[in-house]
C-alpha cells in the first residue's frame, strides 16, 4: 500500500457567489521512502495540494489515504491529531520560536503530542541536532544562527516525532546558494536514512534533487 494515496482530489473555494476550483481531480501516489517534488507555477494548485497532503486542509471531493488511514472526511481536532503524528513540516520561513533555544524548538512537537517528559523531549531533540551537525549550537537561540543553520534546525524539528513523511515547502527560498546547497545535502542524508520526503517548489534546480517530480498546471497533473 502506498504511503500517500490520493484519488480524484478536488478543492473548490467559495469567493462571494463564485466557485473557484483550485484542484480538479488530482491523483497522487507516493511510496514509503520516496523523495518526490511537486512543481508548478504560482496559482497552479501546488500549494493547495500541499495543504491537503499535509492535513492542513480537507478536499472538497475525492479520497485521501495517508499511511493506510482514510482521512478524506476528517476535520478539526481529528485532522490536527493525524497531522501531529504523521507529518513533519519544513517551511521556507523556518517558523522557529525566537525566545526558545534551538533544542527547545526541536522538542516542541513532542510537547504538543504529549506523553513525553521534558527531559526525554530535549534528549531526542539534542540527538537530532547532533546528527545534523548542529551539536555545537545547542543552547543557542535562532537569531544566533545563520539561515542555513536555522533551516537545518527546522529539519530536525520535523523529524523529532518520527513522522510518516516530511512535507517541505520551498526550503531554500530564503537562503543564499551556499546555505541552500547545505540544506539540500541535509535532505539527501535524511532521505538516504529511509525517510519519505514530499517537496513543493517552483525551482527546477531544487526539484532535480528528488527521485521524481509531479508537475501541476491549472489544478491538474500536467506531467
Amino acid at each position: 500500500m502506498s504511503l500517500i494515496n490520493a484519488h480524484g482530489i478536488t478543492k473548490v473555494y467559495r469567493l462571494g457567489r463564485v466557485d473557484v476550483p483550485a484542484l480538479r481531480g488530482v491523483d497522487v501516489q507516493v511510496e514509503q521512502g520516496e523523495y518526490v517534488a511537486i512543481t508548478g507555477p504560482s496559482g497552479s494548485g501546488k500549494s493547495t495540494l500541499m495543504h491537503i497532503l499535509g492535513c492542513l486542509d480537507s478536499p472538497s471531493d475525492g479520497e485521501y489515504h495517508l499511511d493506510g488511514a482514510d482521512i478524506s472526511a476528517l476535520r478539526g481536532r481529528a485532522l490536527a491529531r493525524i497531522r501531529n503524528q504523521k507529518v513533519g513540516f519544513v517551511f521556507q520561513t523556518f517558523n522557529l520560536m525566537p525566545r526558545m533555544t534551538i533544542d527547545e524548538n526541536v522538542a516542541l512537537p513532542l510537547q504538543y503530542r504529549g506523553g513525553f517528559s521534558r527531559r526525554e523531549r530535549l534528549k531526542r531533540a539534542r540527538a537530532l541536532l547532533e546528527r545534523l551537525g548542529l551539536g555545537d549550537r545547542i543552547g543557542h537561540r535562532p537569531d544566533e544562527l545563520s539561515g542555513g543553520e536555522r533551516q537545518r534546525v527546522a529539519v530536525a524539528r520535523s523529524l523529532v516525532g518520527e513522522p510518516a513523511m516530511l512535507l517541505v515547502d520551498e526550503p531554500t527560498g530564503n537562503l543564499d546558494s551556499k546555505a541552500g546547497a547545505e540544506v539540500l545535502r541535509t535532505f539527501r542524508e535524511v532521505h538516504n536514512a529511509g525517510n519519505t520526503i514530499v517537496m513543493v517548489t517552483h525551482d527546477m534546480h531544487v526539484a532535480a534533487e528528488a527521485q521524481r517530480s509531479i508537475h501541476i498546471a491549472d489544478g491538474k497533473i500536467a506531467a
